[in-house]
């Protein structure tokens, strides 16, 4: 597995770019919706602070070696749009999770996160050289579920009172995969649906 630089990658509608300390305001402000974007996650993202935190632990899951932190900008404007990344990664079984992501409310049902994914798909199995990607999210959260779906992961199985949530729900949670034998049929239906796909909600960006 190749050595975790932080890497800039682009397509016709995103950037996504190495995540820094400073982005967490911009980051605070893309989040136009804080309670419907971060109603199924473990962390609440509410105020500049909790954005701040998430930023900051995300560099030290970097410099461990555990993370590989992207932000999300729209490729024609710059403005950035939200976060993604590589995270639990395990170097010696060369596999990692792709997750902690969320997209502002107003590019969403547009081509904003299938790119996303297909860009960080791509350099994980072609750069990175992963044998298998994972993909995690709340039993109760359809929308993830078949966001994840519709990318080509294949559900394994669910975890049973995973998590601890804020409000004190017990989480269940869903996994997924994809694996380095599915990734040419996945990429391509990746980039059919590209193809195809409403380039993005803003119409600046049309």
């Amino acid at each position: 597995m190749s050595a975790l630089a932080p890497v800039r990658l682009e397509g016709r509608h995103v950037v996504l770019e190495p995540l820094a300390a400073s982005d967490a305001e911009a980051l605070f402000a893309a989040a136009d919706d804080p309670v419907e974007l971060f109603r199924y996650l473990p962390d609440p993202l509410i105020r500049i602070e909790h954005h701040c935190d998430f930023v900051q632990r995300a560099l030290v899951d970097h410099a461990q070696g555990k993370a590989l932190p992207f932000l999300i900008r729209l490729r024609g404007s710059g403005e950035v749009i939200g976060t993604t990344r590589f995270g639990a990664i395990e170097a010696a079984h060369k596999r990692a999770e792709i997750g902690w992501t969320w997209i502002a409310s107003k590019v969403q049902r547009s081509a904003v996160n299938t790119e996303s994914k297909r860009l960080l798909l791509g350099h994980g199995f072609e750069q990175l050289q992963l044998n298998r990607i994972e993909f995690k999210t709340d039993l109760l959260n359809q929308k993830s579920r078949a966001a994840i779906a519709r990318i080509g992961a294949t559900q394994e199985g669910i975890f049973r009172k995973h998590m601890v949530m804020p409000d004190g729900r017990l989480r269940d949670t869903v996994y997924f995969s994809i694996v380095r034998e599915e990734w040419p049929a996945v990429c391509a239906a990746l980039d059919a649906r590209l193809n195809s796909e409403i380039p993005t909600a803003l119409p600046a960006q049309v």
